[in-house]
């Protein structure tokens, strides 16, 4: 085979064999030099693996360590993107008859996975009770396997379900940042201090709150007049600049009939007026709520029933029947009974020879020598017992005298004291006198 190939190159004239050698000698050289199309092809690999990562200066002594050193690095790069940038979303809403599951298959994932997630304890279990309207966030995988789930429980919590580096689930409840805004309202009581307190732009909970602070000082069924006034500092919060709702009332005042009393709150959460004396007292001035009283306390009144003249020692509260009764203030259950006369009635010891007494009640909550907090619920109003209709009647008895529950004076509770009413004392000064400095701006500002 060679040699016919030589004879056939020796039959050609040698000028041709002489061009032959130079083409073949130039092809050769041209196919050993790189090109341009793979030099840039090595150019853009490793711009690939530049971007967005810093890598160390130190050499790799082979192409093989240079490749296994960028391999790594690539792996890490995946591993810190992943959850953002590499996840498919599909946010699903809430609808009418939809359960857990039907939102799973539509979002694709196994219901085996939505097990294991209701697996991971009580921070899970709130899937179980969504609502209508309410979004749940499937963050997938390239293998289209859920790695990430959110759920917005409220504005400012989010439950985030992810996979760790074991590919294991874990929950969290991430919270964002609430900002703090102080806003200042005031209003004069024309018809009712519900009216005011709308009118001042307060909610429905904050006009509630504010009657709580001062409910130990003001009865505000009766002791309210038109020209009584009041105002407020209290924090408005926000998440990402908008509105979440209202936080605490920082301090507040009350004129009532000429009086002013003054609240702050401290920072264990009661409020206190300005010298340290809580706002609390010992004693509610009205065990229940009321629509309005019927019988006032009265030494010689004459009898409803029996129409003699008979001392009337107690108030008498009207409200429906089922209205709680509270326990007026700490102490001890003596009498809890039933007769003609006073129907279901409870009576309770309290310190300082005190004692607070119930009658009329359609029902009992306590028995004899139960240990009671105030507030707690003693029964509920009813008209039973010798009555014209339903009400509580209450009585305060001090060293075994009867007093006007509306008028006598109740023991404060303990005030602040010691280095902590010096150091309230001082940080209690600047907040009331701001609190005055905005209702007389208010006042000039609207003054005709």
């Amino acid at each position: 085979m060679m040699g016919s190939m030589r004879q056939l190159v020796a039959k050609i004239p040698s000028k041709h064999r002489a061009l032959i050698l130079a083409v073949s000698v130039g092809m050769a050289i041209v196919l050993l030099l790189p090109s341009e199309q793979a030099s840039a092809s090595r150019s853009s690999n490793n711009n690939a693996l530049e971007v967005g990562k810093r890598y160390s200066l130190d050499i790799p002594q082979s192409e093989q360590q240079l490749t296994e050193a960028a391999a790594t690095d690539l792996n890490v790069l995946a591993l810190e993107t992943e959850p953002e940038d590499l996840l498919q979303w599909a946010s699903l809403q809430v609808q009418r008859g939809d359960v857990l599951s039907s939102l799973f298959r539509k979002a694709n994932v196994s219901q085996q996975t939505m097990l294991a997630i209701l697996d991971l304890g009580d921070s899970t279990k709130t899937l179980t009770k969504l609502f209508p309207g309410e979004t749940l966030e499937f963050g997938l995988n390239e293998q289209g396997e859920l790695t990430e789930l959110r759920y917005a429980i409220n504005k400012l919590k989010t439950l985030r379900v992810s996979r760790d580096l074991q590919g294991q689930f874990v929950a969290e409840e991430l919270e964002k940042e609430v900002e703090h805004r102080q806003q200042f309202a005031s209003a004069e009581i024309k018809s009712s201090f519900w009216n005011a307190g709308i009118e001042a732009g307060l909610s429905d909970a904050q006009i509630m709150k504010l009657a709580g602070i001062f409910g130990w000082d003001i009865d505000f069924a009766l002791d309210l007049r038109a020209g009584d006034s009041f105002s407020v500092l209290y924090e408005a919060n926000y998440v990402d600049g908008d509105f979440v709702g209202y936080g605490t009332i920082v301090a507040a005042q009350f004129q009532n009939q000429g009086q002013v009393i003054q609240a702050v709150q401290h920072s264990d959460g009661n409020y206190y007026k300005p010298d340290g004396a809580s706002m609390r007292q010992a004693f509610l001035r009205a065990p229940v709520s009321f629509q309005y009283v019927s019988s006032n306390f009265n030494p010689r009144r004459l009898h409803p029933v029996l129409g003699t003249v008979r001392a009337h020692n107690g108030v008498d509260y009207v409200a429906p029947v089922g209205t709680p009764i509270m326990a007026a203030g700490d102490g001890r259950v003596t009498h809890s009974g039933y007769n003609n006369l006073n129907g279901n009635y409870v009576f309770i010891q309290h310190a300082n020879n005190i004692v607070t007494k119930y009658l009329h009640l359609s029902r009992r909550n306590v028995k004899v020598g139960q240990r009671i907090k105030q507030g707690d619920t003693l029964g509920r109003l009813g008209a039973t017992g010798r009555v014209t209709g339903a009400h509580l009647h209450y009585e305060f008895l001090l060293n075994g005298v009867h007093r006007n529950p509306r008028t006598v004076k109740l023991p404060q509770a303990t005030p602040l004291q010691g280095a902590d009413r010096e150091l309230f004392i001082a940080s209690a000064a600047p907040i009331v006198a701001e609190l005055q400095t905005k209702e007389r701006v208010l006042l000039a500002r609207t003054a005709p």
